[in-house]
């Protein structure tokens, strides 16, 4: 059967991290993680406790980094996750049971099953969230930049049932903690691009709460689904404020 390599960049993620490697035991033949070189915690140590090949590296975009990885992985095959997803039993089943039987595609788009605070999140715009995240690692590269990096694929891509796992934020002020650098990440992408910030943007915290709870039915992921929507939405009106702020400065 071709070799699998997992591979995973990460910044200070000890505490997740062991999860996503135990998932991952009996599935892949070499595990690689890029840590970012300003992580202040265990991640390095934990890495290497599973048997990772590890390696230290400045963070310049997700792009690089995650292309980093790849580079460094040596596996016929490639499987892209990160230290808060998980491999469910059905989809390790069905990796290898795809890869042993040589396949004529050249990458795999996955289902995600998203858990927040508790519960499988199914509405909302969460339900129906797949990305390709196995792929011939002679068939692929990274592109994207500081904040949203994405994969080009040379050749045919298949899809499989078997989920990945995935618990972005352990509660609320887990995802507070992260919304800063992310709104300021999308800001700074927006303003690098030559984006500007318009007054009516200001419509887009009303209208997206209003569209993840009733258009795209949150309130039937009760809880959590409103929560997901309200955070959800301030973090879309954060970043074109962001913007804002950023183009007046420049300015100044």
């Amino acid at each position: 059967m071709p070799s699998l390599s997992a591979i995973l960049i990460a910044k200070n993620e000890e505490r997740d991290l062991p999860g996503c490697l135990d998932s991952l035991k009996g599935l892949v033949k070499e595990i690689v993680v890029v840590v970012s070189d300003d992580t202040t915690d265990g991640t390095e140590e934990v890495a290497k406790r599973y048997g990772a090949k590890t390696l230290r590296r400045p963070f310049d975009d997700y792009a690089r980094m995650r292309q980093k990885s790849l580079d460094v992985a040596e596996g016929d095959w490639c499987l892209w996750i990160d230290p808060d997803e998980r491999v469910t039993p059905s989809l390790a089943d069905e990796i290898r049971g795809a890869l042993s039987a040589n396949p004529p595609f050249v990458a795999v788009d996955i289902p995600f099953s998203v858990r927040f605070l508790g519960r499988e999140m199914r509405w909302g715009g969460l339900g129906h969230e797949s990305h390709i995240r196995l792929f011939r690692r002679d068939k692929a590269r990274f592109t994207g930049g500081a904040l949203h990096e994405s994969l080009i694929i040379d050749g045919p891509v298949s899809a499989f049932s078997g989920k990945i796992f995935h618990e972005p934020y352990r509660d609320i002020p887990d995802y507070l903690s992260k919304l800063d650098r992310y709104t300021t990440l999308a800001a700074q992408k927006r303003f690098d691009a030559g984006k500007r910030f318009y007054f009516f943007q200001h419509l887009i915290l009303p209208w997206e709460f209003f569209a993840r709870v009733f258009l795209k039915l949150g309130f039937l992921d009760g809880y959590q689904g409103l929560v997901w929507a309200g955070l959800s939405a301030f973090h879309s009106w954060l970043k074109y404020v962001k913007l804002g702020r950023m183009r007046k400065e420049k300015k100044s």
